[in-house]
């Protein structure tokens, strides 16, 4: 497929590992571990992160790539026994399970995709109290693969609105875009600005 080939060429030049998400760790660095799902999660950053601190993780990536790299980066730290790595178009097809936190950071991409869906499948996934954590951009960066001019940026309360929960199953518990220096993948800096939104499922 061609969104496929797309992403496994994006993950050709990126190292295992890299950087945690910095919204991410600021959300769940409090959180007690639990189970965890990392959608679209690339080359582990964010899986590793997670692992590090006691969580189970699912991380779920369309190119077997990513998956590849983030296994044996996992095995190298000696947390291969906390992640589960999966191969999935999230098109097509959603890992079973349910979760204490499902993260969707920068779930982007330049093809067809029904991303409300996803995230109405995601949330629905969730164990009762757990969050979803949805970060998307709210600018272009300099070193993104998505220079349009024209790109729209939902807000989080667009977001949440696409997704349709149920209010009195889930509620949106975070809805900002607040701004930050940002480290590209090559140590370029800009100021970006992150579309955060955070939804819990009900306790009972």
């Amino acid at each position: 497929m061609v969104m496929t080939a797309f992403w496994e060429k994006h993950y050709r030049g990126r190292r295992a590992g890299g950087r945690v998400n910095p919204l991410l760790a600021e959300i769940a660095a409090p959180l007690p571990a639990g189970t965890a799902l990392d959608l679209g999660c690339g080359t582990g950053g964010d899986t590793i992160w997670l692992a590090r601190r006691g969580w189970r993780v699912t991380a779920v990536d369309i190119a077997h790539t990513a998956i590849d790299r983030l296994l044996i980066h996992a095995a190298e730290a000696g947390l291969a026994d906390r992640v589960v790595a999966e191969q999935h178009d999230l098109a097509v097809s959603f890992p079973g399970g349910t979760f204490d936190l499902v993260s969707a950071q920068y779930l982007h991409t330049p093809f067809t995709l029904d991303r409300a869906a996803v995230l109405r499948t995601a949330a629905s996934a969730l164990r009762p109290g757990g969050l979803l954590l949805v970060v998307d951009h709210g600018s272009t960066m300099p070193w993104s693969w998505n220079q349009d001019p024209d790109a729209v940026f939902p807000t989080p309360e667009e977001i949440a609105a696409g997704i349709g929960l149920d209010p009195e199953g889930w509620r949106v518990v975070r809805a900002d875009m607040p701004r930050r220096r940002a480290v590209g993948p090559n140590g370029q800096t800009a100021t970006v600005t992150d579309n955060v939104l955070v939804i819990q499922r009900s306790a009972g």
